[in-house]
């Protein structure tokens, strides 16, 4: 399993949220590729980025920050955020987005899923956020009527590089990973599952790292890592420490 920082991107800087809601925003680094050079140098093997104004306007919005980014590290990103047709995934990819996540896009249009996959075999995420375990979509604005399960079986087959889970009530409170449903989930699928929300110490790492033969095979962590509540470094030894005693 590995550990991998999350930059959110609103209006340009590094921010977290609390539980989605753009209005309780805490501003880390007014600099998001000085950000990702630093998580890059505490060995960092993958960044996260969400691109939260276009998850919101259903449109690219934070083009400049997230190519500074891509430019200043050599690090793998994968990235999210208003990525609604296969000409954005296009763009992206060709600006130097190791893989392109589809969250709402993907739950409206489960077939731009497939031709994605199918076009850029292995660099195309699934992003499921669920509340109260039902998907939620538009930047986490709109709770739709079909669980986070139902709708992760919809990609069988479809070639997803990996799943990421979010559970929303957690996600910047620092409350501890939803384990029961990521490990529900990850069981329900063949997909690998990539936790998400709420993680907050390197004891709630431990406790997915317990569940990594369910099919967990990566955890984002983001405000614990901003305010030091875990040390980065040190969460991706105790990953390391793992695989070498296995």
């Amino acid at each position: 399993m590995i550990v991998i920082p999350a930059i959110d991107l609103k209006e340009g800087r590094c921010v977290r949220l609390e539980q989605g809601l753009m209005e309780r925003d805490t501003v880390f680094n007014d600099n998001p590729a000085a950000q990702a050079l630093e998580w890059q140098r505490q060995g960092a093997e993958l960044l996260h980025i969400v691109d939260l104004d276009g998850a919101f306007a259903g449109e690219p919005k934070n083009r400049a920050a997230i190519e500074a980014i891509v430019k200043a590290i050599t690090i793998p990103t994968q990235l999210g955020g208003g990525i609604r047709d296969l000409a954005t995934v296009e763009a992206y990819l060709a600006l130097g987005v190791s893989r392109v996540i589809l969250g709402t896009a993907a739950q409206r249009n489960p077939e731009l899923v497939k031709d994605a996959c199918e076009k850029f075999p292995g660099r195309i995420v699934v992003g499921i956020d669920a509340k109260n375990g039902m998907v939620a979509v538009q930047g986490w604005a709109e709770v739709t009527g079909i669980t986070a399960v139902e709708l992760a079986k919809k990609f069988e087959g479809y070639g997803v590089a990996a799943i990421i889970y979010t559970d929303i009530a957690r996600d910047g409170m620092l409350q501890g990973p939803n384990l029961e449903a990521t490990k529900a989930l990850a069981q329900a699928i063949s997909i690998p599952v990539i936790a998400s929300g709420g993680v907050s110490t390197l004891t709630d790492i431990e406790n997915l790292m317990a569940i990594e033969r369910s099919g967990v095979t990566g955890v984002i962590t983001g405000k614990a890592i901003y305010t030091g509540a875990i040390k980065l470094a040190e969460a991706i030894a105790l990953t390391r420490c793992s695989i070498l005693s296995s």
